[in-house]
């Protein structure tokens, strides 16, 4: 079995209640889960609501390439009514694949660890809360990353019970 750290995010429509689904959807067991944190849109020009943004630490068979994980990934953002469209637009679910074990992997679709993650304060803070001594592939510290987000407005707005709950 291999971690895999995965970002969710979502601006658009019930975000908590959506977050929730799309993680039970993914249908892997959840190891650990962050609080949820508010943050504003970054890396867009479109006017749009704050995100509701979380990090989940999924269990994944040896048999599931981190790709296979990628499909179920957009997948289930599909299926929760996300559209794709130019621009970073508003969305109701968005999930990235942010670590898949100690794999390095540059390809066209795929980028792992993904190349936003040590840029984004609302993916470093949870991902710290779940994991505060994780390390990238190449052996370095993330949490010395978080510094240089300082400026990204972020806050913690619920504890960590929220995957599980039934209801908002």
């Amino acid at each position: 079995m291999t971690e895999a750290a995965i970002g969710l995010g979502a601006n658009l429509g019930a975000r908590e209640a959506t977050l929730r689904r799309g993680l039970w959807s993914l249908g892997l067991p959840v190891l650990a889960a962050s609080s949820l944190y508010e943050s504003r849109p970054v890396e867009t020009e479109i006017a749009q609501p704050n995100y509701l943004n979380a990090v989940a630490i999924l269990l994944v068979p040896d048999r599931m390439a981190p790709g296979e994980l990628l499909a179920r990934l957009l997948e289930t953002e599909a299926a929760l009514g996300r559209v794709r469209a130019p621009g970073k637009p508003p969305r109701t679910l968005d999930l990235d694949l942010l670590l898949f074990g100690r794999l390095e992997l540059a390809r066209p679709r795929l980028t792992l660890p993904h190349p936003g993650l040590l840029r984004r304060r609302f993916v470093l803070e949870p991902l710290l809360e779940v994991r505060p001594q994780i390390q990238l592939p190449d052996g370095r510290q993330v949490a010395p990353y978080l510094a240089a987000t300082r400026d990204q407005e972020v806050r913690r707005v619920t504890g960590r019970c929220w995957w599980w709950r039934t209801a908002d």
